[in-house]
């Protein structure tokens, strides 16, 4: 007899099989329809033996001491601050925007003073800022909006920044200095080993079964458990009760160059006229010595593997008709993005399943972190 049956080997269930295996005394049952654990962090040495982010780049950053300190029982860590450029109007820019992005862009010498009131000069005024149109417009006006914003996330969304929740956008800063780094956050670094490794060794115990390339329904009702930890899609689940909840997925095109180095950023973003929306060259991220290199064109899509939770009022409201169906759902608790349709980095779902073990077994809690972090 199982205690747990978790579902899904992402970092909601891979933290939460680990913290009530080995803080709890608990006997776990871990299963994912996939072929391996990691979730949509899984990483993995290609043909060309480059190591590779199999689901798009994965980029750990994060304000919370606890979340850093737990993870690095189970990792090693590279130093590591995410640079981004744009290409714009033939240039690769920084993004964020920020001082340098303004001056090349422009062809101007302002300094942080004079950009500031550069960008509340073209700022466009708004009463309320309900959505992700606002929240650049107010902050850069439409000019910047239409070069960096508008169809970069119309690509990744399928849907105009007008019809998106503020939430979208409000996650990139602007900046008036010239720190160009993507994040800001006080713990920048990646996994030294890589995300697969650090999942294997917070996996390995005794008191941890795998089962991979399963579907949870497969076994559900032929091995014993008392309680289920679901991470899956919240409206699967309940076989979409009450209708989808929509989804954005993603298709990636991978490349191996026989050259050292293929770009000048480890992203650079294609906001205009390109199909996909950005290319990711991975030895930038992980540091990897080798004679070649490996790159990734990623391109948004409607249908596919559920990546990201689409962030609308009505979705919002739909999902909150089956977070109601969840909390009377007996012996079964759900986490991570996909389990609460939440738009959750890599370090808030870490949170996030340490909360829900410290409400399972009445162990210290974790600082909340927000979903702006």
């Amino acid at each position: 007899m199982f205690d747990y049956l978790i579902v899904g080997a992402g970092f909601a269930g891979c933290v939460l099989a680990e913290r009530l295996a080995r803080g709890a005394g608990k006997r776990i049952l871990l299963c994912d329809v996939r072929k391996h654990v990691g979730g949509n962090a899984y990483d993995h040495h290609d043909t060309a033996g480059v190591l590779v982010h199999r689901y798009g780049p994965h980029i750990f950053h994060t304000n919370s001491r606890e979340v850093f300190d737990y993870l690095s029982q189970f990792t090693e860590w590279r130093p590591y601050q995410h640079r981004v450029r744009a290409w714009v109007d033939g240039q690769l820019l920084p993004i964020p925007i920020n001082l340098d992005t303004i001056n090349a862009l422009y062809g101007l010498s302002l300094n942080a003073l004079e950009v500031e009131g550069f960008l509340a000069s073209r700022a466009e005024r708004r009463e309320r800022i309900r959505t992700s149109e606002d929240v650049i417009l107010s902050k850069v006006g439409r000019e910047l909006y239409e070069k960096f914003f508008r169809n970069y996330t119309r690509k990744q969304w399928g849907l105009d920044p007008s019809e998106l929740d503020a939430s979208v956008t409000a996650r990139v800063p602007v900046r008036t200095n010239r720190d160009d780094r993507y994040f800001s956050d006080t713990y920048q670094a990646m996994p030294l080993h890589g995300f697969t490794r650090m999942f294997e060794r917070m996996l390995d115990h005794p008191g941890i079964k795998i089962l991979l390339n399963t579907d949870y329904r497969e076994i559900r009702h032929v091995i014993p458990h008392r309680e289920m930890i679901y991470t899956g899609p919240i409206d699967a689940y309940f076989d979409h009760r009450f209708g989808k909840l929509p989804y954005r997925s993603l298709e990636f095109k991978f490349e191996t160059k026989d050259q050292e180095v293929y770009q000048a950023a480890p992203v650079i973003n294609y906001p205009n006229e390109y199909s996909y929306t950005r290319v990711t060259e991975f030895k930038h991220l992980t540091g990897q010595v080798h004679p070649r290199t490996t790159i990734v064109y990623e391109f948004p899509k409607g249908d596919g593997d559920p990546y990201y939770p689409v962030p609308r009022p009505e979705n919002a409201a739909l999902y909150r008709k089956y977070e109601e169906l969840a909390r009377e759902t007996a012996g079964v608790h759900f986490a991570g993005r996909l389990g609460t349709y939440r738009y959750y980095n890599m370090d808030q779902v870490v949170a996030q399943a340490l909360t829900l073990y410290a409400r399972l077994t009445g162990a210290p809690g974790v600082r909340a972190l927000t979903e702006a972090a």
